[in-house]
């Protein structure tokens, strides 16, 4: 699979899966020895087992969730997509805005997941010309 191609699989099924918080359909998309670093200054989780245990770890905790996906920008077979995330975590309203880099293997699958972003402590919508 061609890495534009792969680049929207992802962002149109993390669109779909993390409001859902369905673990499976996100894991879907990572190779067995994915590298997925998020937030940046933690070590990585390693392969399927680290992706999962992530998703599972950070997914049940955000409650309604609301997300939007920018077009991925792609090179070679690396892709960085921008995102926007609101949802409720602990009663705190919250609203992480970032890009994901990601490298991809011949199959479409992803090698590596690199997370930076910001956020405020309340809900927010994506600015008008986001």
């Amino acid at each position: 699979m061609d890495p534009a191609t792969a680049a929207r699989r992802w962002a149109d099924t993390w669109s779909r899966a993390w409001p859902q918080r369905d673990v499976e359909a996100i894991a879907a998309l990572y190779a067995d020895g994915a590298v997925y670093r998020s937030p940046a200054f933690r070590p990585p989780d390693l392969g399927l087992a680290g992706v999962r245990r992530y998703l599972n770890e950070n997914l049940p905790a955000e409650e309604s969730i609301e997300c939007w996906f920018g077009q991925p920008i792609v090179s070679g077979d690396r892709a960085a997509i921008e995102w926007w995330g609101s949802w409720t975590e602990q009663n705190q309203e919250l609203t992480f805005a970032g890009v994901t880099v990601l490298r991809f293997d011949d199959l479409g699958k992803v090698v590596e997941h690199r997370d930076y972003d910001n956020h405020v402590e309340r809900r927010q919508p994506p600015y008008a010309e986001w």
